[in-house]
């Protein structure tokens, strides 16, 4: 089957004549996913730090291949190596920031139906493996997006000066990335910075992203007994922790769906009318996001629509829940301890350390004196979130993806997630603009992951097409290289 889009064709003879060369090219690039797939590069467990170190040794090898005349591993103290790359020789030209990461989370081999998540699978135009979206295969547009780029153009080198960073911690919080900056400046000289670690609204309605939330995370731990106690000695007057922290997690949220973290909502900023209209203007349907989110029902805060709620406001939710006996027999006991981990995503307007003294203000008033608790607040790997300006480069990429996935209009939305555009944006003090090929249906930190050749091409198209454009411009928003 074709794996090029396949809407009407455009007239744009050097648009089509990158999309030839992506297509006769696309066996390779897959090729290139497949073998680097299977290298485990799984996040934060030391065991695979070896993987980590071959992942990142197998990026810079294949980028030195593509040309870039610099290419260095930066490895990490106590932490997973990242790539760098660069290639300036285009004088006066923008310089870009290409931010990615090629860490993945783990997987388990007994909850994967498609394929073993490191022994990738190519079937009805998807390849299934960890690290197939997110985001190997976005990294490797980028590389094949600057191969054809320069094949379609003939030129010897980019239109405009590059740079890469992919690093090995993003699945990890990106810890060490502030002070990996710090220690290489050269960074972080640009005039614009690309993020590639992003999701589109949908295959057939490709939308610019204008913006993502911030990440806060924390862990409840509730102190019932001093150690597990049988209930038929204690049960009645016996503390019980998973009592408290159900009640606490019960309240999270008020009858409207509203998170109740005391002045939680009071800097989030106002979302201007016409965000709001793009938002509604992206096709969708309950029918059609349950079934590709696998999410049963829709729910959330009263007065927003599903997208609204998905991209333009906050959110607090529980991810794990762990008290008593949850492997092997019940031995009858009330559990000494409860624990409950939250991720809270934020939204412009808000900053992190104000939510984490807002969750801790919430905490300390209503876990009650019948228990005890510790909470940990993971301050260092909290994220900001951001917004793109609407600088000129927006508009060129736009254009460049109109020319990749060959439609006529483009949508606008944001992101869910977090990532270190905040961060970035500060140390470059330069605009983030953000490009991916993932889809909410390729179940990124979930088995049987997978991506769509067809948005790879297009991907690697994009910008192949969005360096030509960009050079182009006289001023792509940021401060001078």
């Amino acid at each position: 089957m074709s794996t090029a889009p396949d809407a009407a064709p455009r007239t744009d003879p050097a648009a089509e004549a990158v999309h030839a060369h992506v297509a006769a090219h696309l066996d390779d690039m897959v090729g290139h996913l497949v073998g680097w797939v299977r290298l485990r590069s799984v996040a934060g467990m030391a065991e695979h730090q070896p993987d980590l170190q071959r992942s990142a040794n197998w990026l810079a090898g294949v980028l030195r291949e593509t040309g870039f005349p610099r290419t260095e591993v930066w490895e990490v103290e106590g932490g997973a190596p990242a790539v760098y790359a660069e290639w300036c020789e285009a004088p006066g030209a923008p310089t870009v920031l290409v931010y990615s990461h090629h860490d993945v989370r783990a997987a388990k081999d007994d909850s994967w139906g498609q394929t073993p998540p490191f022994e990738p699978a190519l079937r009805d135009g998807r390849l299934w493996g960890r690290g197939t979206s997110d985001a190997k295969g976005q990294v490797l547009c980028h590389v094949w997006g600057v191969r054809a780029h320069l094949a379609a153009t003939g030129r010897t080198a980019p239109a405009v000066n590059l740079k890469l960073l992919v690093e090995g911690e993003e699945e990890a919080g990106s810890t060490h990335l502030a002070d990996l900056l710090a220690a290489h400046p050269e960074a972080t000289r640009a005039d614009l910075v690309m993020l590639s670690d992003t999701t589109l609204w949908r295959a057939d309605a490709p939308a610019v992203c204008m913006g993502l939330r911030g990440v806060l995370n924390a862990e409840l731990t509730v102190l019932g007994p001093e150690r597990d106690v049988h209930s038929g000695a204690v049960s009645g007057p016996a503390p019980n922790p998973v009592h408290a922290l159900a009640r606490l997690v019960g309240d999270l949220h008020d009858a409207h769906g509203r998170v109740t973290l005391p002045g939680f909502y009071d800097d989030v900023a106002a979302v201007d009318d016409a965000e709001r209209a793009a938002v509604a203007a992206l096709p969708y349907s309950d029918a059609d996001w349950l079934a590709r989110s696998e999410t049963r029902s829709v729910g959330g805060e009263d007065g927003w629509t599903p997208l609204e709620r998905l991209w333009l406001r906050p959110a607090v939710e529980v991810l794990t829940i762990v008290a008593g006996d949850v492997e092997g027999p019940a031995r009858g006991a009330i559990p000494s301890v409860a624990t409950a981990s939250f991720s809270i995503r934020t939204v412009p307007g808000q900053r992190v350390a104000v939510v984490a003294d807002q969750l801790r203000a919430w905490v300390a008033q209503r876990v009650g004196d019948e228990v005890a608790y510790d909470l940990s607040v993971q301050l260092e790997s909290g994220q900001e979130a951001y917004r793109t300006p609407e600088v000129p480069a927006v508009a060129a990429l736009e254009a460049a993806m109109a020319d990749g996935f060959r439609v006529a209009e483009l949508g606008r939305m944001r992101n869910a997630g977090g990532s270190p555009a905040a961060l970035l944006a500060d140390v470059t003090a330069a605009p983030v603009l953000f490009f991916g090929t993932g889809l909410p249906e390729d179940h990124w930190h979930d088995s049987d992951e997978s991506v769509r050749l067809d948005l790879l091409h297009a991907g690697a198209v994009t910008l192949a097409c969005f360096w030509e454009r960009l050079a182009d411009l006289e001023d792509v928003g940021g401060p001078a290289a």
